[in-house]
């Protein structure tokens, strides 16, 4: 309990720290989002007036401590231009994101996990060689060729899933495999090293030289071992995902997340860029401490200080 107590007030300051620059730098950016409200035939008068109302005007302290005020509070803002709660924006979006989130985090364990294992097995081998390769293929691949590749081999030419939307899961197949393929690379690589380090333990010899079979050895004495460190990259993965994978979500439709991001940050919605990167950080932060939680339950060598 002292040990999750400690985190929570860690990640309370985290995000405090992340509202902050955040606010920084939106604060000193360029652009205007008083003359997107307001329309390039406004007037000088009616631009002071809407930037008076929204608080604009006023010094970056105060406009900061406003927000960091209602933010206490639970209030994110109002979306200047959709003149909804931001709140209601992103929740609307949450169900699409966690689905995707979900699905995604399974398809690059499956695919990495497997890749990681079969290599740290075969070596210094012609299959190691190749898988390693295919790794580093996926993750150097842009994301818009692998999205818009199976979504022309999978729903164009075959027909077997639609080419975009959201409702069912014939509509999640293709995203969530997209995002498989672009992260297996690195669970494959980190899987890899780690299950290598763990192959070359005392107490895998131990098993082996008491007649185990090789899978009872990897799946039962080496693989919760060494998938220690995966369950770190689970946990920053979940902070990714949630801040929506833009790309992704644009070429199948996805109403995730990211989707609005991407819209507030093309119309300089700052309330909404705001929220969206306060509950990315804050996912971050709850995803590493569920991963150090889950770390004691896999070895319970570990000991939470």
């Amino acid at each position: 309990m002292v040990y999750v107590t400690r985190r929570l007030v860690q990640s309370a300051l985290i995000l405090l720290g992340v509202s902050f620059i955040t606010f920084v730098l939106l604060f000193v950016l360029p652009a205007d989002p008083v003359r997107q409200i307001a329309g390039r035939a406004a007037t000088a008068a009616t631009v002071e007036n809407i930037r008076a109302q929204l608080g604009l005007d006023q010094p970056f302290l105060i406009q900061y401590g406003r927000y960091l005020l209602g933010l206490i509070q639970g209030d994110l803002g109002r979306s200047y231009l959709q003149k909804t709660e931001v709140a209601e924006l992103i929740g609307s979006r949450l169900p699409a994101t966690l689905l995707l989130m979900a699905a995604g985090i399974v398809a690059e364990l499956i695919l990495g996990l497997t890749m990681g294992i079969a290599a740290a097995l075969y070596r210094g081998r012609a299959l190691d060689q190749a898988l390693m390769m295919t790794s580093f293929v996926t993750v150097s691949a842009p994301q818009f060729v692998v999205s818009l590749l199976l979504l022309y081999v999978f729903a164009v030419q075959l027909g077997w899933f639609p080419i975009g939307g959201y409702g069912t899961f014939a509509h999640l197949v293709l995203p969530a495999v997209t995002l498989g393929i672009l992260g297996s690379g690195w669970y494959a690589r980190m899987m890899r090293s780690s299950m290598i380090e763990v192959l070359r333990a005392d107490y895998i010899r131990t098993a082996r030289a008491k007649g185990l079979t090789r899978a009872r050895v990897v799946l039962r004495h080496a693989l919760p071992n060494a998938i220690l460190p995966v369950i770190a990259m689970i946990g920053i993965d979940i902070g990714v995902f949630m801040g929506g994978i833009v790309v992704v979500e644009s070429v199948f439709g996805w109403p995730g997340i990211g989707q609005l991001a991407w819209q507030a940050i093309q119309r300089v919605d700052i309330p909404i860029i705001m929220g969206v990167t306060l509950v990315s950080a804050l996912a971050i932060v709850l995803g590493n401490l569920l991963a150090d939680l889950i770390a004691p339950l896999i070895d319970p060598r570990i000991k939470l200080k």
